[in-house]
């Protein structure tokens, strides 16, 4: 389980995220909705450790994370991307999903010179997963590109190769689906549908409803800091409370 209790975010006198509670089963798809500024990336800040908490607490199959910093986090198997793609821009799709090695040798500078063919096979290992992980979300034809040629929908492809290089055991997507053409959010879907099959959970923010009812057997709905609903997606979706929460904030 993914579990946050009483998670509290305040900024100044505003409560951005209130005392808002969940579980996440890891074996599970489960989409996090609400209207804009209700709280829904300010909660993945928080649970991720970009942020602090202002009271409450966050734990993965029973470990307590919120005292961690985020590093230590995506150690232990919680990692999350990022509603706008983060890659270097300058740097090849390649070595941006190496970048997401874990427990690299090479990176302690010692180990270079006392045990330099541990290092380079561990390279040589990295580079291959790496590659398998490119083809695999459909990116093996421009693993030597530079990552700023990339489309937005390629861009959040990219991330999600290099989130799965630190080998998660639950991932957090802030609005995979946005700004990506038709014919890449399905492969984004499909590519998801398949991890989870391996056993990876998700959290996913989304606005596009399509996405989240193809994906999700699970939905939770934030508004105004808080959580309003939670449960089936069939039943969330059509919930008229979380519709007006929706039509309330374009009002």
């Amino acid at each position: 389980m993914l579990e946050a209790s009483g998670v509290t975010r305040c900024f100044g006198g505003m409560r951005a995220v209130n005392d808002v509670s969940f579980a996440v089963e890891l074996d599970g798809i489960t989409g996090l909705i609400g209207p804009n500024g209700a709280g829904k990336t300010t909660m993945f800040n928080l649970v991720a450790g970009s942020l602090s908490l202002t009271s409450g607490a966050v734990h993965l199959n029973g470990r307590r994370l919120d005292h961690l910093r985020a590093d230590r986090r995506v150690a232990l198997g919680l990692v999350r991307t990022f509603q706008i793609p983060r890659p270097f821009a300058a740097m090849s799709v390649l070595e941006n999903v190496l970048l997401g090695a874990k427990h690299q040798s090479g990176e302690r500078f010692w180990t270079n010179w006392v045990s330099p063919r541990q290092v380079g096979r561990e390279e040589h290992a990295n580079i291959e997963r790496a590659e398998a992980l490119i083809e695999f979300v459909a990116l093996g034809r421009l693993s030597r590109a530079p990552a700023r040629t990339l489309s937005g929908g390629q861009r959040k492809l990219l991330e999600l190769a290099r989130a799965l290089m630190t080998e998660p055991r639950m991932m957090l997507l802030d609005e995979p689906a946005a700004g990506v053409a038709p014919a890449l959010l399905d492969t984004i879907a499909d590519r998801i549908l398949a991890l989870n099959a391996r056993g990876i959970g998700f959290l996913i923010i989304e606005h596009n409803m399509e996405f989240v009812a193809r994906l999700c057997r699970r939905v939770m709905v934030m508004s105004q800091g808080r959580l309003l609903r939670d449960g089936t997606a069939d039943d969330v979706l059509t919930d008229p409370l979380v519709a007006e929460a929706f039509l309330g904030s374009a009002a």
